[in-house]
């Protein structure tokens, strides 16, 4: 489900990766591994730029040179090669799962849920018609007084439709659970690409129509019928987008929390009976919830006033195909077709992933705790989580000192900042509770039943949480993710043990580049609480200024540097980072390498910038780490699509944008003032 969370959304690649078109029989069977991923690349160094005027040039160069995008992939980085690499090892996994006689449960469901999705023959014999009981539910519709049981029905398979519903911390009181309504609805990546008229947007709307059309004609209607309907749900997806709110204004707490009663809510949209869509999709009875965006809901009674039955019904079907389509349990021409816009049009990937990475996503999508737990007991040893703690414990006490020594805040918000910061929890590697899956049911060679029973167990799972007190110990990541975040209603970071591996992470490395690398990662989701949406949340999680005005003044002219220094980026063509929704992240990024920095010097001392490896200070690889594990070759698609939807900047900006902020920076490099990547007026907030 899609929850709330501000959080270092690396999983961004696994979207971009779905739905591609097929690739050649050796392609999609070869079991060739992955090359071990170096810690320190040396290679990858572009020699011949001068680090004061293009870091990230020199430190990826050569990298960029000879790693081009993979034909199924539309960006390929350092996040990318390593999540290739942890496919790999999920693949062996999965496979000896599938064929194993001796099975624990947990290795009968995703050995068999693999199995199922790989078994293609029997998905392609099965056809759309896997699809009939949803369209026969929504055919039955005989007035709109019935929308809220076929709704809640596919909210609970998550093919949605209309708005989303689910679980969440209350903003306000962040140890209790509460419903949240929010947004929704769209197939788009954003409301904006509904609503922007210039050529490109207006070109890609056509495009979307033309793959609904598609779609369409692939469940057997006749073109001009499937064109005709592709234009009721661009007509409708248009209405909803028209009443969203946009990226940006959502990063602001205050504007995503409206408390309200679930009568309050009736009253927003009175045609729609939700205690019927409450009582069909499972929910328990509500007390209150948070009523994410008012004016959306306001906005989808205007549209469930004027749109006729039909026309929602059309719109209906579309979620379920789309749905269905993206999760690879539909004949190929389907997966195809939605390749073809998303994967292809979309993001610019060439080909479609070999089946065996899709099945594997799947599996840890579905089932990720379970296949986790085989994970963890393969790569991730005790002794790498007690030296991720020890280095976490560092970069704490270096924030710790950050603080202390800021010259722009107050005496009185300081200790409020430290009591916070005193307050963050660790969890590394994996749950210290592994999530129980015994009532879901995967039925081998039935791969849209086993993704459906997952779907509902999932949403069962989270609505079940409503009105309880907050399991802290839970996780919002599977151990094999390459990924990290902070969450600022528990105050704690998270990192699993996809990320704790080379290049960003290796235990028996020396300092420089594990500081630059998980050091810097470490030290940004530890700036997280503090950047302009995590400051706003106190140590026990909850939405509350502990700030003086004096010093929320001082901190936002900080911000606002941050700000005019990304929209100056340029991401592809006419298209600049939006510095205002990248703001948080490039907080992160500029606060997370200084501290890292100021970890190795106390880790150090004098050896710090004395001693050299490969011919650089333990200072400079520092450096050169935090620049290598950024460097990505990106499609122009793709790039376009990040800078709009995206709260982090393109990886180019997180390196260059970084270091010209950091004297640490001009210092190890002896860069003279004014260079590039030295310039006179730096931006500073941590």
């Amino acid at each position: 489900m899609n929850r709330l969370h501000f959080v270092l959304a690396f999983s961004v690649l696994a979207t971009l990766s779905a739905a591609q078109q097929p690739q050649p029989a050796s392609s999609q069977n070869s079991t060739q591994q992955p090359k071990p991923i170096p810690m320190f690349d040396a290679t990858a160094l572009d020699r011949s730029i001068d680090p004061c005027v293009d870091f990230y040039q020199f430190s990826c160069g050569n990298w960029l040179k000879n790693n081009p995008i993979p034909p199924d992939q539309s960006r390929w980085g350092r996040f990318d090669e390593l999540s290739e690499h942890n496919r790999a090892v999920l693949r062996e996994i999965l496979e000896s799962a599938a064929q194993a006689s001796n099975r624990n449960p947990n290795q009968q469901k995703i050995g068999d849920y693999y199995a199922s999705c790989m078994d293609e023959d029997s998905i392609n014999k099965k056809g759309a018609a896997v699809l009939d009981p949803d369209f026969d539910r929504i055919a039955a519709l005989k007035s709109k007084d019935d929308l809220p049981g076929v709704l809640a029905q596919l909210h609970r398979e998550q093919a949605g439709g209309l708005f989303r519903f689910d679980s969440g911390p209350d903003f306000k009181n962040a140890k209790e659970i509460i419903a949240q309504a929010d947004q929704g609805g769209l197939a788009l990546p954003d409301r904006d690409y509904y609503l922007k008229t210039d050529p490109k947007s207006v070109e890609l709307r056509k495009a979307y129509i033309e793959h609904v059309t598609n779609m369409f004609k692939l469940l057997g209607d006749a073109p001009d019928k499937a064109a005709a309907e592709a234009n009721t749900v661009m007509n409708i997806e248009t209405a909803l987008a028209k009443g969203a709110m946009d990226r940006v204004e959502r990063r602001e707490p205050t504007k995503i929390y409206h408390k309200m009663s679930a009568n309050e809510w009736q009253a927003l949209t009175p045609s729609f009976a939700w205690p019927k869509f409450l009582a069909d999709i499972g929910a328990p009875p509500l007390t209150s919830l948070n009523v994410v965006v008012p004016d959306f809901f306001k906005a989808l009674q205007d549209e469930l006033t004027s749109a006729n039955l039909d026309d929602l019904k059309i719109y209906l079907r579309w979620r379920v195909v789309h749905q269905a389509a993206a999760m690879n349990v539909l004949p190929d021409a389907f997966v195809n077709e939605n390749f073809e816009f998303f994967g292809k049009t979309l993001r610019g990937a060439k080909e479609l992933q070999a089946r065996w990475k899709r099945c594997v996503a799947g599996v840890n999508s579905e089932l990720g705790e379970a296949l986790g737990q085989e994970y963890v007991e393969k790569v991730f040893p005790p002794e790498a989580k007690e030296r991720t703690l020890e280095m976490v414990h560092a970069l704490e006490t270096a924030l710790h000192q950050d603080i202390t020594n800021l010259p722009w805040m107050t005496e009185t918000t300081k200790k409020q900042a430290l009591i916070k910061l005193d307050a963050i929890q660790n969890k590394i590697g994996y749950p210290n509770k592994w999530r129980d899956y015994s009532s879901v049911k995967i039925i081998r060679g039935d791969a849209y039943g086993n993704a459906l029973r997952a779907n509902e167990f999932d949403v069962s799972y989270e609505l079940n949480k409503i009105g309880k007190p907050r399991d802290m110990q839970e996780w919002e990541m599977t151990p094999p993710t390459v990924n990290a975040y902070y969450e600022p209603t528990e105050n704690d970071i998270n990192f699993p043990a996809g990320i704790l591996q080379p290049p960003f992470y290796d235990f028996k490395s020396d300092p420089g580049p594990n500081y630059g690398g998980i050091g810097a990662v470490i030290g940004h989701e530890l700036t997280h609480g503090f950047d302009d949406e995590g400051s706003k949340f106190d140590k026990e999680g909850n939405l509350q200024e502990w700030w003086t005005a004096e010093d929320r003044k001082a901190f936002d002219e900080r911000e606002e540097c941050l700000t005019k220094e990304y929209d100056g980026f340029v991401a592809v063509d006419d298209v600049h980072e939006n510095g205002k929704l990248t703001l948080g992240e490039n907080t992160a990024d500029n606060g997370g390498l200084r501290i890292a920095d100021m970890a190795l010097h106390s880790k150090l001392g004098d050896k710090v910038t004395s001693e050299k490896v490969d011919g650089f200070t333990e200072e400079q690889r520092l450096f050169i780490a935090w620049g290598q594990i950024w460097c990505q070759n990106v499609s122009p698609q793709t790039a376009r699509l990040l800078a709009l939807t995206n709260e982090h900047s393109l990886g180019r900006f997180r390196v260059d944008g970084v270091v010209r902020n950091m004297p640490e920076f001009k210092s190890a490099w002896g860069c003279k003032p004014g260079a590039p990547m030295a310039p006179e007026n730096a931006c500073r907030v941590w």
